[in-house]
Formats: C-alpha cells, structure tokens, sequence
C-alpha cells in the first residue's frame, strides 16, 4: 500500500467565457480559472497525488505547462493518461479523498457528479472517491474569492 499527497490553486480567469470544471464537471454560474490547460484543479491535484503514490514525478514533469500541446488541454484525459501510467507501474487505486477549498461556489450540489466523473475517468467504482467542499473561512486568496485550492489523498495497493 503507497498513500500520495496531491495539491493544486488557481485564481478566477477574467475571462467570463471560461467555464469553471472541477472534477470534470463544468459547475455553471461562476467564473472559471486561469491556467495552461482547462484548469481543473480538482485532477490536477488528483493526478499529482497519484504520481506521488507511484513515485512516478508530480504532473508537470508529465504535463508541462511549457509545451503547447497542453494548452487548453482537457484535465479528463489527462487524469486517464496518468492513471494508465500508475497501472503500468502495477498500481491499483483503493481510494481517493479529495478536498476543495473555496468561498464559492457552492459545492455540495455538484459532489455526487464530481464523484461519479472522476470514478468513470479513473475506472473505478464511485465508492472510491470522496469529494468534500470547505470554505476557508475568509482567510488569504481563497478565503477572499479570488481562487480555488485542492488537497487530495490516494491510496494505491
């Protein structure tokens, strides 16, 4: 058994075209966020907790945010990509819990679609993904609204 650690922040983009996807989710009524790739904050801890558990890098060593062929890339399809390189490596993911952080939106109405997304992407059965939303109680960046930040654990066997 390998536990990895993933951690990801990004602020609200300017651009009010940008949908806001978390977990592979597009969450409407809010700003999205501004990054290389679609910004969901929600994989790209996900991905980079998975690497750490198999000792394979962190996601910008797979995913640079340098080469352009990862501009505006779908999260989703990296998320696959990375749990086929976790399998490879003879890994089998138990659990994943993730956490987000954020002043808004509200996430609680989105939690059971978020699951099932990432469960359907990583090939594994719902049970095995936990999604909790939490506010950071007015404190720095996040707690002023102005972004989004993401813990997440996994347990590989």
């Amino acid at each position: 058994m390998r536990i990895g650690l993933g951690y990801d922040s990004h602020v609200f983009s300017d651009d009010p075209e940008r949908p806001l996807v978390l977990a592979g989710v597009t969450i409407p009524g809010s700003p999205g966020l501004a990054a290389h790739s679609d910004g969901d904050a929600v994989i790209h801890a996900v991905i980079d907790a998975l690497f750490g558990a198999a000792a394979l890098g962190d996601i910008g060593s797979h995913f640079p945010d340098t080469d352009e062929r990862w501009k505006g890339a779908d999260s989703a399809e990296l998320l696959a990509s990375a749990m086929d390189d976790v399998r490879d490596a003879g890994h089998e993911l138990e659990n994943v819990d993730i956490t987000v952080i954020c002043e808004k939106p509200k996430l609680r109405p989105h939690v059971q679609a978020m699951r099932e997304s990432l469960a359907d992407i990583m090939g594994v059965d719902v049970s095995q993904i936990s999604v909790k939303g939490k506010t950071n109680e007015k404190m720095d960046d996040v707690g002023a609204g102005r972004g989004i930040a993401v813990h997440a654990a996994v347990l590989v066997e």
